[in-house]
């Protein structure tokens, strides 16, 4: 493998990620055979017979694991200049430049993001519970950092693809900020949206956001190759191979017995992490 200021980065949690990993790291070993691919999961030696993979032991810190991409990143720029996070569920469809000038500019270059009002406005309207608490806490948060709560300058990011290059040690802060805000969002109650820490807490470390088409990065979501499908951007023919293995491996067969056991044992594992989480956060606390 050829040196490179450059590496793809995820998190793959549990047998579902595990395998779809696997598939990613496949899809790398052909179209980006010199870049390092950096893969934070709870059983690293299911990767030993990938390449370029590079396997780390991690174990789920969250209440929910979506906050963890952050010790995948954070592992990426310890050894890297510039990391590529990509959702785990996630497909490269074609060969991957070694030289891609938008991964040079220092910060965050997001495939799909938006100014944080934006988000607000979405709320105004929706009766949807949910997202108009998300919103409350997301305002609550950036108050809690002594930022302005309407976030007029902050930079929502959409977590799927998004990559992030060194920064005279403003990267640091971002890290350390995103770990503050993690509990944070978690104790209260928000433990998805992963993209709202990301863009506080790149806003308060003072780390450049920006959108960008990330040329040279051809890939398939799942869900975002069906809105193309519908804007007639792409042929389900085309697709269908990527579409039935994500659905296989996502979303394999169980009997009615396995689905409850799945669902009970998650629920039990939800509320064992959110007991411990708030326990842990009041210790700290004192």
């Amino acid at each position: 493998m050829s040196q490179q200021k450059f590496c793809f980065c995820t998190l793959a949690l549990g047998k579902v990620y595990r395998a779809l990993a696997a598939l990613l790291a496949k899809d790398l070993e052909l179209y980006s055979p010199n870049t390092a691919f950096i893969i934070l999961t709870d059983q690293p030696q299911e990767f030993s017979k990938y390449p370029q993979v590079l396997a780390f032991e991690h174990q789920q810190q969250g209440v929910k694991c979506y906050h963890d991409k952050r010790f995948a990143i954070a592992k990426a720029l310890s050894l890297f200049n510039s990391c590529i996070f990509i959702d785990s569920d996630m497909r490269i469809l074609a060969p991957v430049p070694e030289d891609m000038e938008w991964l040079l500019e220092p910060g965050i270059s997001a495939r799909a993001c938006m100014d944080m009002p934006k988000k607000f406005a979405k709320a105004l309207g929706t009766t949807n519970k949910k997202f108009a608490r998300e919103i409350e806490v997301i305002k609550k948060a950036a108050q809690f950092l002594n930022l302005e709560p309407e976030c007029e300058n902050v930079i929502f990011v959409h977590e799927y693809l998004f990559s992030v290059t060194k920064s005279t040690g403003k990267e640091i802060e971002f890290l350390e900020t995103w770990s503050i805000l993690a509990k944070y969002f978690e104790q209260n109650g928000v433990y998805e949206g992963e993209g709202n820490a990301i863009a506080l807490a790149a806003y308060k470390a003072g780390l450049p956001v920006r959108w960008s088409e990330m040329s040279g990065i051809s890939f398939f979501n799942n869900k975002i190759e069906l809105v193309k499908i519908q804007k007639g951007q792409s042929k389900m023919d085309e697709m269908l191979t990527y579409f039935e293995e994500h659905q296989r491996i996502a979303h394999p067969k169980r009997s009615i017995l396995e689905k409850i056991v799945f669902k009970l044992t998650n629920a039990m594992m939800h509320l064992y992490r959110a007991i411990k989480y708030r326990v842990e956060w009041h210790e700290q606390k004192l």
